[in-house]
């Protein structure tokens, strides 16, 4: 049932948001955690003393002393959870300053935490405890949060890989990113599980794996989403599968949330009303279920979280005050906040924050509002998806700057089918021990995950199924406004008219400028880019994306970490085949967007590849009928009138067998093409072996910089190339501070023109009576007084003024040459 919250139920809020910020700010500025623990706790020391002397005078209460009663406690939950960081900084530093990243090998003793979950490039991901680190001949003993991550044939052991397994991982390590519960991230090339989970979880990891093993032999795809509808796992997921549920906003289906905690606890709590039992012994029972079903699904962090509003929302009705459900989720934010401060920073924690609140709160008033053009009963049902997409949308945009347009359709035809998958599913899973009443409880399971499958590929192969939103806070902001402009034009009353028109124009502005801008990254964003180009660096994120073109063909020099952004890329450049792509190597920037362009390619060139994922991808590519090449220095071919050659990696080379420093390196020219250099992500050794070599051909009018402007490169390779422009293809805000000051620097001294994705947007290069021509999307700071803008004449004049406002177009001499003033 949905509730609805009156004025004084929110008055919690206060205490959770206080808790939530103090914890955001000192898990992400540790040094300010003590003093800001210190401050509240003093704060609130000074206002209780004040709020006692004062009901001491007055011997009533008001409401400015309720008020003042709820700051306490705000300035309470942000103590304790600054607090809980300042006592946990020792551990925590003493970990980060073990001197182990850089590359070195390390080797980790640990116990698992968290759920093993499928990363998008065949890779699985986990959280574990490390024990016991060692370096060479040093070992330390430990109790330090760590991620692993490793390819699944790089697993081994007699044991499965599950929650509450002893591993011993080998690899090399990172500091994790402020504000990370984990403190060292570790690639390991070679993971062993030394011992099984043992006890209740060691049960309930063997019971997950039973409901796996009836669902594997069921028909696809519904097979693949019975044990993630039922227990969150999610290792049969295809790839295909899960880019369709995020596409249409299903995937929380198969992750572990309160919904399905409530399940849990609404089947237990009825079963003991049925039995006669009173609202004291019906709590106990399903708190007992909430907490044997925790277990069974992995008690990691996101599920206990789950568990505890749960939990807390039990207590309300053993306190007969189930209807202040807003008041209960503020208390469970603020105690989760205090036990686990790292939970602030965590998307999954806001956006089911976010998505509990707005049923809380706004379910009712916009099923109210929708029941006067439908029918009651589907204006609730409508009311719970719209009111959720309302909330996590602006979250959901900070990470992938799009809105799903049939989102609300496709959970509304989804919900149905949840409860049901969930609950026999369920059965199942318990069933495991006997095979064959698993194996039919499984098979009633399939059917509704099927329809959900089925929903969820039918959507995600509409068209315009995401319509790209602005990035970043103004991206957030403005989803946020139009979301409470809709909320207002559907809940308002139609008495309230004034407000109602406001914001209607609000929303149909916004629309109207998104649809707009949408076109404009898509097939319309041709017309703001020089159509002469024939090199166009990708603003693909912190990833390398190189488009080529010469005579209408089209080469795609790496693919980039995500697919919608290469796809938008593609769109906006006019290209809808790859003659030639080029993997470089198969490290996530640059081969994971590769599912954009996977059954248009007639060629790829690839690095060695290195992990049975690297071979998926070139499996799946021949399979749609792409010719797969391995590419060796000394190959040459053509792309329209331009020739390629590949200088790097020798066939004969051992030093670099795979990864980085085995990238593929391309010598491109003519057919109007600039000479180009492109250096994959080389550092500095291969580097001087290339130089060494004798296979560069200088001078080049154009140099793609090696590992998205690194540090670790030798000046002597753009010294001999004489580069008139530098292409650095980079994300912005990276936590590799790339490129490095350093490297730019060295361009900057040769006389280069360097064009940055981060800071410069997609950016294109061509040749043009002799001169090489740099063209920036975004206009900035160091080219604005370089040269005036200048458009192609084949675009309308329309569109030239308007793009003219912000973009600049840079005339580059010769190459080596210097730079002249165009336009």
């Amino acid at each position: 049932m949905i509730v609805s919250t009156g004025w004084r139920n929110v008055q919690l809020a206060p205490v959770a948001a206080g808790a939530w910020a103090v914890a955001g700010l000192s898990t992400t500025v540790p040094v300010t955690a003590g003093w800001v623990a210190l401050g509240s706790w003093v704060a609130a020391f000074v206002l209780l003393v004040c709020l006692v002397r004062t009901a001491r005078r007055r011997r009533r209460s008001t409401d400015a002393a309720r008020w003042a009663v709820v700051a306490v406690l705000a300035l309470v939950a942000g103590a304790a959870a600054a607090s809980h960081v300042t006592f946990a900084l020792p551990a925590r530093s003493d970990a980060a300053s073990l001197g182990l990243d850089g590359g070195r090998a390390v080797t980790a003793e640990a116990v698992v935490t968290g759920k093993v979950e499928r990363r998008a490039d065949g890779r699985v991901t986990f959280d574990a405890v490390a024990t016991r680190v060692s370096a060479g001949p040093e070992t330390r003993e430990a109790s330090t949060d760590v991620t692993i991550r490793v390819d699944p044939v790089d697993v081994s052991g007699a044991a499965p890989l599950d929650v509450g397994a002893h591993i011993v991982a080998r690899g090399t390590v990172r500091d994790g990113s402020p504000g990370d519960r984990a403190v060292l991230v570790l690639t390991a090339r070679e993971v062993e599980v030394v011992e099984s989970a043992s006890g209740v979880v060691g049960v309930g990891g063997a019971l997950r794996r039973g409901l796996v093993s009836a669902a594997r032999d069921l028909p696809a795809p519904g097979s693949e989403l019975v044990p993630g509808l039922a227990v969150g796992d999610t290792s049969l997921v295809s790839p295909e599968l899960d880019a369709a549920m995020k596409s249409s906003s299903l995937s929380h289906l198969t992750a572990v949330s309160g919904a399905n905690c409530a399940l849990v606890v609404g089947i237990a709590f009825w079963m003991g009303a049925l039995c006669g039992a009173p609202r004291g012994i019906r709590v106990a029972v399903a708190l007992a279920a909430l907490g044997g079903f925790v277990v069974l699904v992995t008690p990691e962090p996101s599920v206990v979280r789950a568990g505890v509003m749960a939990a807390l929302a039990m207590l309300g009705v053993a306190l007969g005050r189930s209807g202040h459900g807003f008041s209960l989720l503020c208390l469970a934010v603020a105690v989760l906040v205090v036990a686990d401060p790292w939970l602030s920073t965590s998307l999954g924690f806001a956006l089911s924050v976010a998505a509990t609140g707005s049923l809380l709160l706004f379910a009712r008033p916009l099923a109210k509002g929708l029941s006067r053009w439908m029918p009651r009963a589907l204006a609730l049902a409508l009311a719970v998806p719209l009111a959720a997409q309302l909330a996590c949308g602006p979250l959901l945009a900070l990470v992938a700057p799009s809105v799903p347009l049939y989102g609300v359709i496709a959970n509304l035809l989804a919900a149905p089918a949840a409860a049901p998958a969930t609950i026999v599913g369920l059965l199942a899973c318990l069933a495991a021990p006997v095979p064959l009443l698993a194996y039919g409880l499984t098979a009633i399971a399939w059917l509704p995950g099927a329809w959900i499958a089925g929903t969820a590929m039918t959507f995600a192969a509409l068209p315009g199924g995401q319509l790209p939103w602005f990035d970043g806070l103004p991206g957030f902001a403005t989803l946020a406004a139009l979301g409470a402009a809709v909320g207002l034009l559907i809940g308002l009353s139609v008495r309230a008219r004034r407000t109602r028109v406001v914001a209607g124009a609000f929303v149909a502005v916004t629309v109207g400028v998104a649809a707009g801008a949408a076109a404009l990254a898509g097939v319309a964003g041709r017309w703001t880019i020089p159509s002469t180009w024939s090199v166009i660096a990708c603003d693909v994120g912190q990833g390398d994306a190189l488009l080529l073109r010469s005579m209408g063909a089209v080469a795609l020099v790496d693919a980039g970490p995500d697919p919608t952004a290469l796809g938008a890329c593609l769109a906006k450049a006019g290209v809808d085949r790859i003659d030639l792509l080029v993997l470089t190597h198969f490290d996530l920037d640059h081969a994971a967007g590769a599912d954009a362009v996977i059954d248009r390619v007639d060629m790829t060139l690839h690095g060695p590849p290195s992990s049975a994922s690297d071979q998926d991808l070139l499996d799946r590519l021949d399979a749609a009928g792409s010719r797969i090449i391995a590419a060796t220095a000394g190959m040459a071919g053509s792309l329209g009138e331009a020739h390629w050659r590949v200088l790097w990696p020798r066939a004969d080379s051992r030093a670099f067998p795979s990864g980085n420093d085995a990238s593929v390196v391309l010598d491109v020219r003519g057919g109007g093409i600039p000479a180009s250099l492109l250096l994959g992500d080389l550092s500095a050794s291969p580097q001087r072996a290339l130089v060494a070599s004798g296979s560069l051909a200088p001078p080049y009018a154009l140099v793609k910089v090696a590992h998205h402007g690194s540090a670790d490169q030798e000046p002597g390779i753009y010294e001999l190339a004489r580069p008139a422009v530098g292409v650095v293809m980079v994300g912005a805000d990276n936590p590799f501070g790339h490129p490095r000051a350093e490297t730019l620097a060295v361009l900057e001294g040769l006389g280069a023109k360097v064009g940055r994705t981060d800071d410069d947007g997609l950016v294109a290069v061509w040749e043009e009576g002799g001169r090489v021509m740099l063209w920036r999307e975004r206009a900035t700071a160091h080219d604005a007084g370089v040269g005036g803008a200048r458009s192609p004449p084949a675009r309308p004049r329309l569109v030239r003024a308007l793009a003219d406002a912000s973009r600049r177009e840079i005339a580059v001499g010769r190459p080596g040459g210097d730079l002249r003033r165009r336009g």
